[in-house]
């Protein structure tokens, strides 16, 4: 419970306000979700744009090792080949940009588009001859980050996290191979290198963000050590000789 105390001038005495840690979380969610839901709704006006002017911006997208394609490291995850495509990226899109602004809000920011960007590079480095388009890669990264990083951070609610993005996205890591992709235009090196850039984002925000939470009886036992020092270190030696008689 959090305590807010306000002066009203037209008043002799302050006024207290109680603020619930419920309306704290409800905050929150609400800004976790803003820019997810943002960056979705700019991908459906794109999508519905091409539809309404019959044009078909694929060219933007990323063409590996050749100059026309660059400007597809910017672009590429903002178009889609058509409605289907886009539709199956939102709900991850949208369900793991939550997750991760809620849960890493001091970082989001950066891991999202250091993701949007790496994974475009490497897609420009090393993919097929044609134009990678979709948010597919960016997706790919997001459960990566998600997945690893409350591995690696051993706390107990991202752990669940990281449980609960495999349990409902871990099907999606056979995208990364290129044999099990029931559709050939099926970008995998976006898969791959999304994935990659994730891992990677993971170890190096490690002690960035959410730190692994104390509990009661872990701080319990921290106090207990510090009063309970090993008993040899505070033993008094006190040193006395006597003077004999030697016959």
């Amino acid at each position: 419970m959090y305590i807010c105390i306000s002066w009203d001038r037209s008043r002799p005495v302050p006024t207290v306000a109680i603020i619930k840690p419920m309306n704290l979380e409800k905050r929150k969610f609400i800004h976790s979700l803003v820019f997810p839901f943002i960056f979705l709704l700019l991908l459906w006006l794109i999508k519905l744009s091409e539809i309404i002017f019959s044009v078909d911006l694929a060219f933007l997208g990323t063409y590996p090792l050749k100059a026309k394609g660059l400007t597809g490291i910017l672009f590429s995850p903002l178009l889609h080949g058509d409605i289907s495509h886009l539709a199956t990226n939102s709900a991850p899109l949208l369900v793991l940009g939550v997750m991760l602004f809620y849960f890493y809000r001091k970082i989001a920011y950066q891991v999202f588009f250091l993701i949007y960007l790496l994974s475009g590079i490497w897609v420009w480095f090393g993919a097929r001859e044609a134009f990678h388009i979709g948010a597919s890669g960016l997706i790919y990264g997001l459960a990566s980050f998600l997945f690893f990083s409350g591995w690696i951070r051993k706390d107990v609610r991202l752990s669940a996290l990281s449980l609960v993005v495999v349990f409902v996205y871990g099907s999606m890591v056979w995208g990364i191979f290129p044999n099990f992709n029931p559709k050939p235009n099926i970008s995998w090196e976006s898969h791959l290198y999304g994935l990659i850039s994730g891992l990677l984002l993971a170890f190096y925000f490690k002690k960035y963000g959410p730190q692994p939470r104390k509990y009661t009886w872990e701080e319990e036992e921290e106090e207990e050590e510090k009063s309970d020092p090993d008993e040899s270190e505070n033993i008094p030696f006190n040193y006395h000789y006597k003077k004999t008689n030697h016959p």
